[in-house]
């Protein structure tokens, strides 16, 4: 019953329809009494021969009442309880959405998608049946089984205590199977969690799989992780299957002991042999609260699995999140980054150290430097994807944490290393950002990031579907796609994390020129590999182990020796041989 009370505030919320829903219940639970006392009545006025067709004609119109009456009620108290029970599943699938798109990375990096998908549709469905049938289950074999022992005990107590011998064995059982059930339960729906993540990730690593001709591997280790959930199931399964045959057995016991005891009661005078039909009627009645009884714990453990599940979902902290006096206005002005140094969570190095600089507004800073040098944190850390850094990062001189979170985001516009797209229309794609952008508007940011001609030459133009991730489309058209959706925003701040690096050289100095153009006076931020992406920018840093090696202007970085005099004359002398010219 502990899911019961771990659902109490949700109850609490919706105690009206519950309320509603339970008394009609018991209503039905009251009406099933009366067939089996006509049926009683009945047979001692034919053993005494006192039955006429009036009386007979009397009763039948009684049990059609009564049965109508009872499909009325059923109808209303099905609205009640199970509609309540799908508003707790919307409700908590709306929390676990609404919870997921607060974490940060380091929340999906810890977590498999596979498994949050589990938590959002077999776990929820596992509470909306606790909520739903599991109530009705409980409130139904409880009214019915308690109203059915005080009728049989008119009839006879002592033959109902007889009968009631059996009973405390099958709550000793159902107990004991709860436990299993919970435990085993619990173990499938993890079993569950990696198969859904193991499906998800191949469909998405379909390219990589075919490319490298692990289908096999691949469907192997699909095979194993889906037999590993049937045995879990089938765990379960073993439980479950005990229910019934348990408390048939013991119900079996009571109707042996209601028959030997009853006829013995009957020839003693002690009731009648009309009484004892009504008895056994009532005693049938019981098989379903007991058989409930069984379910119910089947349906309570399976709710508490998976609403724990949930909960330590729910339960994990946000890293980032708003300040309680946080400004609501979109930050604007120069940014400035003062950073003593930042480690991730977990790590013993940190990956920044000694960050200090100053980006005037309107202006263009390049970072370059190797692989895991810290570019990309560098940038996460602007944005307020992860936090917990020894220091300072102001934007118009103040604190970004002193911004909320939705209004620094707004003046923002990022282009990550890894492309994501919708499986939606290209013009949806761009427009992600402006869901109200005129088609016009998607049209110009498309061409200022040089792939409005790509997307003419498509089926569907601007309508056509991209596959999941856009898997339809090329490195460079996912590339400058994501570009045209962050130019449609016109952002205070554009940030390009190494964003062309699978453009040609002729098409990144064309997006370059289209950006110098149209956002004068607005400041870019772009990461790179490719030193002629940012030799026109105003200020060029060069990271080395997440420390600023070198600081300036292209020119001033080219007056010295180091790290970006080195690369850029190699990378130069890369595009002269690739161009077949010669050097000299």
């Amino acid at each position: 019953m502990k899911v019961f009370i771990d659902l109490k505030w949700f109850f609490k919320q919706e105690k009206r329809p519950y309320i509603v829903g339970i008394l009609l219940l018991i209503v039905v639970a009251m009406l099933e009494l009366v067939p089996p006392k006509i049926i009683g009545m009945i047979v001692d006025a034919i053993k005494e021969g006192t039955l006429t067709g009036s009386q007979l004609l009397k009763w039948v119109i009684v049990l059609a009442v009564t049965a109508i009456l009872m499909y009325v009620v059923r109808y209303f108290w099905r609205l009640m309880i199970f509609g309540s029970a799908y508003k707790l599943a919307r409700q908590l699938r709306d929390m676990l959405y609404s919870h997921f798109t607060k974490m940060s990375q380091t929340f999906y990096q810890k977590k498999r998608v596979g498994d949050l998908m589990a938590h959002a549709t077999n776990d929820l469905q596992a509470i909306q049946q606790t909520a739903g049938a599991g109530v009705l289950t409980m409130v139904d074999s409880l009214t019915i089984g308690i109203a059915v022992v005080v009728v049989m005990a008119t009839i006879s107590w002592e033959l109902t205590l007889i009968c009631l011998i059996p009973m405390p064995l099958m709550a000793i059982m159902t107990n004991w199977y709860g436990r299993l059930l919970h435990q085993r339960f619990y173990k499938a729906q993890e079993a569950f969690s990696s198969l859904n993540d193991k499906t998800q990730e191949s469909i998405t690593g379909i390219k990589v799989i075919k490319t490298f001709g692990q289908e096999k591997e691949d469907i192997d280790e699909f095979y194993h992780k889906s037999a590993d959930v049937v045995k879990k199931n089938l765990a379960v399964a073993r439980v479950d299957a005990l229910y019934d045959p348990t408390i048939a057995g013991i119900v079996g016991v009571s109707f042996f002991l209601s028959i030997a005891f009853g006829a013995k009661f009957v020839i003693d005078g002690m009731i009648t042999i009309g009484e004892l039909v009504s008895f056994n009627a009532y005693l049938g009645l019981l098989v379903w609260p007991m058989l409930a009884f069984g379910w119910l714990f089947n349906i309570l453990e399976r709710g508490r699995a998976s609403y724990d599940r949930i909960r330590s979902i729910l339960d994990e902290p946000v890293d980032v999140k708003d300040t309680p006096d946080a400004l609501d206005q979109v930050p604007t002005g120069d940014i400035a980054f003062h950073i003593e140094d930042f480690t991730y969570l977990g790590e013993q190095q940190p990956v920044l150290k000694q960050i200090h600089f100053r980006l005037r507004r309107g202006e263009t800073l390049g970072i370059v430097g190797k692989t895991g040098a810290g570019k990309t944190t560098l940038l996460k850390l602007l944005i307020r994807e992860s936090e917990g850094f020894d220091g300072d990062i102001l934007f118009g001189e103040r604190r970004i944490d002193e911004y909320k979170l939705e209004r620094l985001r707004e003046a923002i516009g990022y282009v990550p290393q890894e492309h994501f797209l919708f499986s939606a229309t290209v013009a949806e794609n761009i427009s992600f950002a402006k869901p109200d952008a005129s088609i016009e508007e998607v049209h110009h940011a498309a061409k200022l990031a040089k792939v409005d001609q790509d997307i003419l030459q498509f089926t569907d133009g601007y309508d056509t579907i991209v596959g999941e991730r856009g898997v339809s489309l090329s490195g460079g058209q996912k590339q400058r796609i994501s570009i045209a959706r962050a130019l449609l925003m016109q952002p205070e701040v554009l940030i390009l994390d190494d964003s062309l690096s699978a453009v040609d050289a002729k098409t990144e100095e064309g997006i370059l020129a289209s950006l110098r153009e149209t956002r004068a006076g607005k400041t870019t931020i772009i990461t790179t590999h490719r030193l002629s992406a940012i030799h026109h920018a105003d200020m060029i840093l060069v990271l080395d182990e997440g420390e600023i090696a070198q600081m300036g202007t292209h020119n001033e970085l080219m007056e010295r020796d180091g790290w970006y005099k080195e690369m850029y004359l190699h990378q130069q002398l890369e595009a002269l041989v690739e161009k077949g010219g010669s050097h000299g």
